[in-house]
């Protein structure tokens, strides 16, 4: 992709013919691509956004589509207290000009987040309520006297800290993934149902209510819940295989209770959850644009 040719080429076929019958608002180039250990691909990373972007610039499709990279919360050296958020030094030289094309083009920073991760490696310290969202002290940030009632909102204040590290305030960051296994291996702590239905009703809920971070109150969260369907072939512990709302055969893994009472059982076109870009899940009391769960 880092070819202009290839990526108009690309831009042409898998994006441009499906618009704007299909609603495409991001195109993601590599997945986690600065926490891993492959140096070319860092360093052909950028290239290819900055290719990926012109194709859609002269196909005429750039007010439509943005162009981003996920990132794992492993690009951060720090994120507690979220006021010391800073990126590993070491990616400093990828990071500056990422963080410079974000700000040029108006394109998200994208982060990959699990507080299920923190809560599984460290469950006699890791508040339980805090990862879920649920009710309970909050933990507080001396460095700017804020208080945070979850780890996700915790995490994404890191990641705007460690931009402003580098001198940005004027890219936004969004969650390109986060979610809770419903079941997992012996040793993961806390992969239930109960616990994933409740992360994800909770999250779904601040959304719709249109919060924003303590840092950042005024900019909504921009949620992309992992996964649509448990992916009952992904290899690894039984966690990676366990993170959908439904199962491969339509039926939900669990209630989420967001729509007029449907109980689990029903398929993902009953559910008020819709399979396009940004489908509309229906509350009683609002509408939250969330879940997509496929990526090119």
């Amino acid at each position: 992709m880092s070819d202009a040719s290839n990526a108009r080429a690309w831009v042409a076929q898998n994006v441009q013919p499906f618009l704007p019958a299909t609603r495409i608002t991001c195109i993601i180039v590599g997945n986690e691509v600065l926490s891993g250990g492959d140096t070319a691909a860092m360093q052909s990373l950028l290239p290819a956004m900055q290719a990926v972007h012109q194709a859609l610039v002269d196909l005429g499709l750039d007010s439509q589509v943005s162009v981003s990279t996920s990132q794992s919360v492993n690009v951060l050296a720090s994120s507690y207290p979220p006021s010391s958020g800073v990126f590993r030094e070491e990616l400093a030289q990828y990071m500056e000009p990422l963080l410079d094309f974000h700000a040029r083009v108006g394109s998200p920073f994208l982060i990959n987040a699990y507080p299920f991760f923190a809560y599984k490696a460290s469950p006699a310290t890791v508040s339980l309520p805090y990862v879920l969202f649920e009710p309970n002290p909050g933990v507080h940030d001396p460095g700017t006297n804020l208080t945070y009632d979850n780890m996700l909102y915790a995490q994404i204040d890191a990641v705007y800290a460690a931009m402003e590290a580098m001198g940005h305030t004027d890219v936004e960051v969004r969650i390109s993934e986060t979610g809770w296994p419903s079941g997992g291996d012996a040793d993961e702590v806390g992969a239930t149902v109960q616990n994933a239905a409740a992360y994800n009703r909770n999250l779904m809920k601040r959304v719709a209510a249109g919060q924003g971070t303590p840092r950042r109150p005024d900019v909504p969260l921009d949620v992309l819940v992992f996964a649509l369907f448990n992916e009952n072939m992904k290899p690894g512990q039984e966690s990676e295989r366990n993170y959908g709302l439904f199962y491969p055969n339509g039926t939900s893994v669990y209630d989420l209770g967001l729509d007029d009472g449907t109980s689990s059982g029903t398929s993902p076109t009953t559910s008020g959850v819709y399979s396009s870009c940004k489908p509309m899940i229906s509350f009683p009391v609002g509408v939250v644009v969330l879940l997509a769960a496929f990526f090119l």
